[in-house]
């Protein structure tokens, strides 16, 4: 581009500033832009596919509750891949944060087990170029890619310096794995971390993506999607079953040569229309669509399944009601069809036993849970309903797939709702790449 200025200077000074040129100025200058050539080097993201391999979605600090704060203290993060790749770039979120964050360093690797960095996997990440990135209160970044070989399936170890004092403003609160805070100072390039203590949260870490053409599926919803009672350290949630079986199944995907990867956006205690003030999962799933659906790289299929606590929390003064659902899943539906993103509709599993159950409230979620099956606004319909139920006892979930607070499953439950994912819907999707 700079070997183009002379002339677009010219350009200006030849048709002047003045009262009467502006206007024809302006247009010259348009134009020339338009038909500069970019330099190759500026092209090459014309040529790339990301997809995320994983992904959180954010929440804020609750109002009420102190967060928690790290000190000249190195996080080292743990994640599972759904897809590989062989480069790989983070997004880190200050999304909900009200004051700068400051990223001294980070880097990535494959995990080789606890804390650990698996030996010639650990890669230093920049961001345009900087080793350090402050990232604005309100907003995301997006690291600089590395060269990693990353299997599918796999664990990897995400590093990040955070300089002075933080608090985890931006996190996500059920990581259901165990990360590591460090003593004091910059372990990023450690291969074993010097842990100070663990943490069950992703602080400020909220999607890893790798170059790639396959698709993402994003999973949108409460605490059944973010895994809420499953066994810690095991990726046991239903998202997770899902994605080893796009992996590694054959049943419906023979001849996909680029199998999808998943991404879990659930949120314990999230809402499909109303916010939850005062706790970590305060903004709707409506509200957060653009963030984390939109924003997911590659993300071609989501799939809902949220609702029931807007059916659970709905009070006698305000009740929410089958069509205040229907209407909000509508407009999900409609802003991913705008995007060209298919929709895949969940029925609302059982939940008599569960605190605030009552008979009123089931009969909302039945008419919901109709209304999916019997209509067309959904591409595709997954029947989390009919697979969790008790047959003798359709309000209450199987016991066998009861955590024992009767709403959310147990690890069996999981694996269950993560089996019967028709693998088939991936002929939805455009025609395998070659």
């Amino acid at each position: 581009m700079k070997r183009f200025l002379p002339s677009l200077i010219g350009v200006i000074q030849r048709f002047g500033t003045g009262p009467g040129r502006n206007l024809l100025g302006s247009a010259m200058l348009a134009a020339a832009l338009a038909l500069a050539p970019l330099p190759a080097d500026a092209q090459v993201w014309l040529t790339e596919r990301w997809s995320a391999t994983w992904g959180a979605a954010p929440s804020g600090p609750p109002l009420d509750a102190p967060v928690q704060t790290f000190t000249d203290q190195t996080l080292r993060l743990v994640v599972h891949a759904s897809i590989g790749g062989n480069r790989v770039r983070l997004r880190l979120s200050n999304e909900l944060g009200s004051l700068p964050l400051t990223v001294g360093a980070a880097r990535i690797g494959l995990r080789a087990g606890g804390s650990d960095v698996a030996a010639g996997t650990d890669r230093a990440l920049s961001f345009g170029g900087r080793s350090q990135v402050t990232i604005p209160p309100g907003a995301p970044v997006l690291s600089d890619p590395v060269e990693l070989n990353i299997p599918p399936l796999s664990d990897l170890a995400v590093s990040l310096y955070l300089p002075g004092t933080v608090q985890a403003s931006t996190v996500h609160p059920l990581a259901l794995q165990t990360g590591y805070v460090s003593v004091p100072g910059n372990f990023t390039a450690a291969a074993t971390l010097p842990v100070q203590r663990t943490i069950m949260a992703w602080p400020f870490l909220s999607a890893v993506e790798v170059d790639t053409a396959a698709a993402a599926i994003v999973v949108l919803g409460d605490s059944i999607t973010d895994g809420a009672r499953s066994t810690p350290d095991t990726n046991n949630r239903w998202p997770d079953w899902l994605a080893r079986r796009l992996q590694t199944g054959r049943d419906g995907i023979a001849g996909i040569n680029l199998r999808p990867g998943v991404v879990n956006r659930g949120i314990s205690g999230d809402r499909l229309l109303g916010s939850a003030p005062g706790t970590l999962a305060a903004r709707s799933a409506l509200e957060r669509f653009d963030r984390d659906v939109l924003s997911t790289a590659g993300v071609r299929v989501l799939i809902v399944q949220v609702g029931i606590n807007d059916i659970g929390n709905s009070s006698l003064a305000r009740p929410v009601t089958a069509d205040d659902l229907i209407a909000g899943y509508r407009q999900l539906i409609a802003r991913a069809h705008a995007k060209g993103i298919l929709v895949i509709g969940a029925t609302l599993s059982p939940f008599e036993g569960a605190g605030y159950y009552s008979i009123e409230k089931d009969m909302v979620r039945q008419a919901v849970n109709s209304w999916i099956r019997t209509h067309d606004e959904f591409d595709a319909i997954l029947d989390i309903d009919r697979i969790m139920r008790d047959p003798a006892r359709p309000s209450r979930l199987l016991p066998a797939y009861d955590s024992g607070d009767h709403l959310h499953p147990n690890d069996l439950g999981y694996r269950a709702m993560g089996s019967a994912v028709p693998l088939t819907w991936l002929r939805l999707l455009a025609p395998a790449s070659p």
